[in-house]
């Protein structure tokens, strides 16, 4: 079997079941894994495609996500390409995922023994959290012109890991448009214990967040809690946030518990 991955997560998947060698093109934006950049033909960013380099590839399959992908996934089934897209934003859809992209490949048993895996993972770091003396108040920032807070399955995360996010109310919204915090000021009524950003394919500027005007009232700024998350972690809506990313998040959460007097 012949498959191009448009995004991260299936090809990280794809390599963590023992299925790389039907990979034959992935997304530029790729690094994990490292191996996988560096011998993998790169066809797609993440809003365009080269649709005609595709096609000769001969892929039986294409591996999309999310509705920002449509326009792709449009060419392509046009062109006689099979594709599938998938459309998960929660910690429960990233499994699923993995047992979903297992079944299609005829690799079921490989995908059920690596979600298995992630599954303990995620009981072991909700176990150590119930160990914390107190939650933490974290605000998460996904972008910052405009201002949006984290995706579903990054709210899930923080609430998994001991803290409670000030904008859990938001992990409904599938899209960032209805993400958008339009009045920076409320952030500083809610006064977060930390602040963690990912700012999606760029690096983070922690100097830009503490100049904001206002923003040296709250805790996090107070107390020097600004972290940065790759988005190439923590953004991914596979398995690379229920690996390193849930581990990131715990280690800042038991880090400031520890810090309290």
């Amino acid at each position: 079997m012949r498959i191009v991955c448009l995004t991260e997560e299936t090809t990280e998947t794809l390599y963590a079941i023992g299925a790389d060698e039907m990979i034959v093109g992935i997304s530029g934006f790729t690094v994990r894994p490292a191996i996988a950049r560096k011998t993998k033909p790169k066809v797609s960013t993440y809003l365009d495609a080269n649709i005609d380099e595709i096609i000769n590839l001969k892929p039986d399959l294409v591996l999309a996500w999310s509705d920002l992908q449509a326009t792709i996934c449009q060419q392509l089934i046009a062109s006689g390409i099979a594709v599938h897209c998938f459309n998960h934003r929660t910690i429960a859809g990233i499994l699923d995922m993995i047992s979903m992209l297992g079944r299609m490949i005829d690799k079921s048993d490989e995908a059920e023994e690596y979600r298995a895996f992630l599954e303990r993972k995620i009981d072991h770091i909700a176990e150590r959290s119930a160990l914390l003396k107190q939650r933490p108040r974290i605000y998460f920032e996904e972008w910052f012109d405009p201002l949006i807070s984290g995706i579903a399955w990054v709210s899930e995360l923080i609430e998994l890991c001991g803290g409670i996010d000030v904008f859990a109310e938001h992990r409904a919204y599938h899209d960032a448009k209805r993400r958008i915090i339009a009045n920076p000021d409320i952030i500083i009524d809610m006064n977060p214990d930390i602040i963690i950003a990912s700012w999606c394919g760029k690096g983070v500027k922690p100097e830009k967040i503490r100049s904001r005007d206002g923003w040296d009232r709250i805790n996090a700024i107070k107390e020097g809690q600004i972290h940065e998350i790759k988005s190439s972690v923590i953004l991914q809506p596979g398995p690379a946030a229920l690996t390193d990313g849930i581990d990131q998040i715990s280690d800042i959460i038991f880090a400031w518990n520890q810090n309290l007097t």
